[in-house]
């Protein structure tokens, strides 16, 4: 099975380009599953996007913590039968956490829970974050202000040395073609 993760900041393309991977894997007649997070169908995602919505010190701890679980409660899902998973969102939570703390979240991450060589860090600059989420109606999360963006995206990338960075800056089309020059590399040493 492959198992393929997309994250990065807030407007850097991350339901947009998930959404292209899995139309591509489906018409090649493969069965593909797309969970993204905070989901919306398990009592840790509607825990973290309600701690998203509020504001203060307590709920910039809590919601991490019920996304972990979230993610968590989705990881240990059996997805049999499946040929490539996608998960939206894996890491930029942590980010939100104090760094050593986001260090050691990470760790048990990636010691317990799935990680592969299709791991993408959707990256854009928090100004292009800001203009990017202004005008949107679904401002939900807490995270928005330009200071925590600037912070939480250096955390981000630090825990995400390992990862495929994508300068989503370009248009979808360019960042798309990145991505699938990355994938069909990594697909042809599977074969």
């Amino acid at each position: 099975m492959r198992f393929i993760v997309l994250d990065g900041p807030l407007g850097s393309g991350k339901a947009t380009h998930s959404k292209l991977i899995r139309d591509k894997y489906l018409a090649k007649g493969e069965k593909v599953i797309l969970r993204s997070h905070p989901s919306q169908d398990g009592k840790y995602g509607i825990k973290a996007k309600n701690a998203l919505i509020k504001t203060g010190p307590l709920n910039k701890i809590k919601a991490p913590i019920y996304y972990t679980l979230d993610f968590i409660q989705s990881a240990q899902t059996y997805y049999g039968g499946v040929d490539t998973v996608i998960f939206v969102r894996y890491l930029m939570n942590l980010a939100y956490l104090p760094m050593p703390l986001a260090k050691i979240m990470y760790w048990i991450f990636t010691a317990f829970l799935p990680v592969s060589e299709y791991m993408f860090f959707l990256d854009l600059t928090p100004e292009e974050s800001m203009k990017r989420m202004s005008g949107q109606e679904d401002q939900e999360e807490m995270f928005k202000m330009l200071e925590d963006l600037i912070k939480v995206r250096g955390k981000a990338l630090e825990l995400a040395n390992e990862w495929h960075v994508i300068n989503t800056s370009g248009t979808i089309e360019e960042v798309q073609n990145e991505i699938d020059e990355i994938i069909e590399r990594l697909d042809s040493r599977v074969r």
